[in-house]
């Protein structure tokens, strides 16, 4: 069985972001909670149509997950990986695999989203309480592989055996999507959580996002967006040693190298990547050089 501690110290994030007697001043302040892609969301918005337009971003967070999720059986992706092609496939996706596929040439192939069958090898190891053996490894390392995905306009294919996740960019994707839609609005002041965090403007009181980093240091938001892993987050094993994040050179969970890296950037999706392909990542020369190939990208916090 999975087992999981970042929806823990997410929660704990959101409640520390803005301090008491500023949440007090807000009385126009709005928020609402729910799920994008497995992961809570949340919204903070500081405007007397608040409620309406947090319907209109459940709307669209409800359609993107109609697209992107591996949590809902009729989702395109979902299609997509059950029946190994989907034909004239939705925006969204192609966008979001083309972010994947820019993060997978920068990376040296580290990030793939093709690691689907290895994750299935583990998680299906991990309800029984073992962990794969070295046959059923590279086994599912068959059908690893972004350059063996087949991606045009009209239609994705994937070899038999493959299957796409976008853990690692789709919370990132969807929290842009949502900022796009409410600054064409004309909104701003507004910080989005995804489980990855993306700030429109600043606070409503004039000063950036207060997020505090896994160290205890904050960083202050702008105008920008923030992504943490953690490789041990979330693990395959109830001992907690087995990291979710997995190599798809080696077809094994990533080294625990690092207990969480934050690296912020223009978007939530490239910070979302980045961060994850970070921890797959011997030492901070290494990180930050791939992040020097996304301008605008920075290493906050790798500890």
């Amino acid at each position: 069985m999975l087992t999981t501690r970042r929806r823990l110290i997410a929660i704990s994030a959101a409640l520390a972001l803005l301090p008491t007697a500023a949440r007090a001043r807000q009385h126009n302040s709005k928020r609402w909670t729910g799920q994008a892609l497995g992961a809570r969301a949340s919204l903070r918005i500081d405007h007397p149509d608040g409620e309406a337009i947090a319907a209109r971003v459940m709307a669209e967070i409800d359609r993107l997950e109609d697209i992107l999720s591996l949590y809902r059986a009729d989702s395109a992706l979902a299609r997509l990986n059950r029946q190994g092609q989907l034909d004239n496939p939705p925006f969204e996706l192609l966008e979001c695999l083309s972010l994947a596929s820019a993060m997978n040439r920068a990376s040296g192939r580290r990030f793939d989203p093709t690691v689907q069958p290895l994750w299935a090898v583990w998680a299906e190891a991990a309800a029984r309480g073992t962990q794969p053996d070295a046959r059923a490894i590279a086994a599912a390392k068959e059908f690893v592989g972004w350059e063996k995905v087949e991606m045009v306009s009209a239609r994705i294919r994937l070899r038999p055996g493959m299957a796409l996740t976008l853990n690692g960019i789709g919370q990132g994707y969807v929290a842009d999507r949502v900022a796009s839609l409410l600054e064409a609005e004309g909104l701003s002041d507004i910080l989005i959580d995804t489980g990855e965090l993306r700030a429109l403007g600043g606070r409503p009181i004039g000063d950036d996002w207060p997020v505090r980093l896994e160290g205890g240091e904050f960083v202050g938001l702008r105008q920008r967006a923030l992504a943490t892993s953690s490789p041990l987050g979330t693990t395959f094993d109830g001992a907690g040693r087995q990291s979710h994040i997995l190599d798809p050179v080696s077809g094994t969970p990533a080294p625990a190298i690092w207990r969480a890296v934050s690296i912020s950037a223009p978007n939530a999706a490239v910070a979302d990547a980045l961060s994850t392909t970070a921890c797959l990542l011997n030492d901070v020369s290494q990180i930050e050089l791939l992040v020097q190939g996304f301008p605008g990208s920075r290493l906050e916090l790798a500890v």
